[in-house]
């Protein structure tokens, strides 16, 4: 009987837990963007507000579960929905084709333009992407707005710039470290709030469209999404949400009286290819995008290797620097440098970054790659100074001796005798941080540079996915750093000291 009563328990906890594991509805989006569409409340920060954690919350609603939100980074979310890491993904996802051939997307829910914003005393002067030939214009990498901007600079001569986030393009823009940005209008509004002095032109240079997305097998949970959107534009849930935040016009109305009217097709953009819209720019087939960003990926792996070579030699010739006045220096200075050494080693370079590029801003305005040239230079300098200074205390302590005994002076014990042997032994760590810099590179496209995991960053999005570009990313690194290693190997057979 107690055999029976426990089978029946264990039974019956098997089939709940499914149940109650269904009751969660996870979905992803990136907070970072910030509001109207994900944004951390700031009355009280545990909990999240904006219109697509409303939409979310209306679609876990109509389906009975109750959502759960995942933080992952914007430019990660396809990726992400494609492991299955949440059901659904909405954090102002734009509908490309890219994305819809490689995932589950949903109809529209909402009608965007791509809005060109210039500085207030420029709008006479910039009217359009035309007049900005041989100017700096700004955006958000792996969007359409991107690829704006990409054509522009092949028909008119611009110079595209990419960022991370929506934020620092409108900031830069007030800074003149950019004249331009072409972003959502809803990001751009946002930014006129947030910023004085700029202007927007109210034309449209593309339309666009913000979508659900899931993985590609969820299309049965895809049509449900739809049915739930196309449910809230007829009784009018999604204009009291988009009224709330400040973004509703006159576009949405005639977006919902398409989709609404239209056959419920599973699977149809339902948009995409009406005149004016960025669905008609056309699908190339893989082949050819692969051919098309090949000469960008070599241009940014040509700034990679140039970063990375300047940043490399600031280095050794800073650590050079400090490990002798570590050394040789007085209590002062040693302290001094040793305080400069253990911050620089104890704090992010990415912190790093941000501080040269942005919080100097108010003071000296350095372009990006210099910025990031003096970041990388400052932060590797703290850790070739260790690798030259154990290298100089490791020279025997008799041949400096000796040195002093046939009366040179500490300057040429120094460039005679135990700086060679300590280059010697500082070889082989010396190009393995060479190496670790070459990859650290990719944290300064947070400043702007577009180097190589930047643009691999940008092209995977726009094919979606990271094979191939992941793969000629990986084969561009090895091109550079084995040549490197295979250069020092030959250096330290050649010049390593006799054994006794």
């Amino acid at each position: 009987m107690r055999t029976r009563l426990y089978l029946l328990v264990l039974l019956a906890l098997a089939a709940a837990a499914p149940l109650g594991a269904q009751q969660i509805l996870r979905w992803g989006g990136d907070a970072e963007g910030g509001a109207p569409f994900v944004e951390a409340d700031p009355r009280d920060p545990s909990k999240l507000v904006g219109f697509d954690v409303e939409i979310a919350e209306l679609i876990a609603s109509k389906l009975g579960r109750t959502p759960q939100f995942l933080q992952v980074q914007f430019t990660s979310l396809d990726q992400s929905a494609k492991r299955g890491d949440f059901e659904i993904g909405l954090s102002g996802i734009e509908d490309i084709p890219a994305r819809r051939q490689s995932l589950a997307a949903s109809i529209p829910y909402y009608e965007f333009r791509e809005v060109l914003t210039v500085r207030d005393g420029d709008r006479g002067r910039y009217r359009s992407l035309a007049d900005l030939k041989g100017r700096r214009v700004a955006t958000l990498g792996g969007t359409m707005a991107y690829d704006l901007l990409l054509d522009a600079e092949r028909t008119h001569g611009i110079t595209a710039v990419s960022y991370d986030d929506d934020v620092h393009p409108y900031s830069d823009l007030v800074l003149g470290r950019v004249d331009g940005v072409v972003l959502d209008n809803v990001l751009a509004d946002r930014a006129m709030r947030r910023n004085t002095g700029l202007f927007t032109h109210p034309g449209a240079l593309a339309v666009g469209h913000y979508i659900v997305i899931t993985a590609p097998e969820n299309t049965a949970l895809r049509d449900q999404v739809d049915r739930i959107l196309r449910e809230a534009m007829k009784d009018g849930t999604l204009e009291a949400i988009f009224k709330k935040w400040n973004v509703w016009n006159e576009d949405q109305p005639e977006l919902y009286a398409r989709l609404v009217n239209a056959p419920s097709t599973p699977g149809t953009p339902g948009t995409l290819g009406t005149p004016g819209t960025l669905g008609t720019l056309g699908t190339p087939g893989t082949g050819e995008k692969v051919r098309s960003y090949l000469p960008s990926l070599f241009r940014a792996a040509l700034i990679t290797l140039v970063l990375s070579f300047a940043a490399m030699a600031l280095a050794v010739a800073l650590g050079v620097l400090i490990a002798t006045g570590r050394v040789y220096g007085d209590r002062f200075s040693r302290s001094l440098l040793t305080i400069y050494v253990e911050v620089m080693r104890g704090t992010p370079v990415l912190l790093q970054l941000f501080v040269i590029y942005y919080g100097l801003a108010s003071m000296i305005r350095l372009p990006a790659f210099i910025a990031a040239l003096l970041g990388l230079g400052l932060n590797y300098a703290a850790y070739e100074s260790e690798i030259y200074r154990s290298a100089l205390e490791a020279v025997p302590r008799g041949q400096l001796d000796a040195a002093r005994i046939l009366g040179f002076t500490r300057m040429q014990t120094l460039r005679l005798v135990r700086a060679p042997q300590a280059f010697r032994l500082a070889l082989a760590p010396m190009t393995n941080d060479f190496v670790a810099l070459l990859k650290d590179s990719s944290l300064v496209s947070m400043l702007t540079v577009v180097e190589l995991t930047k643009q691999t960053q940008i092209f995977a999005t726009n094919i979606g996915s990271w094979v191939i570009p992941g793969l000629l990313c990986a084969l561009l690194y090895l091109a550079m750093s084995l040549p490197l290693g295979y250069l020092a190997r030959r250096l330290e057979e050649r010049w390593r000291m006799p054994t006794v």
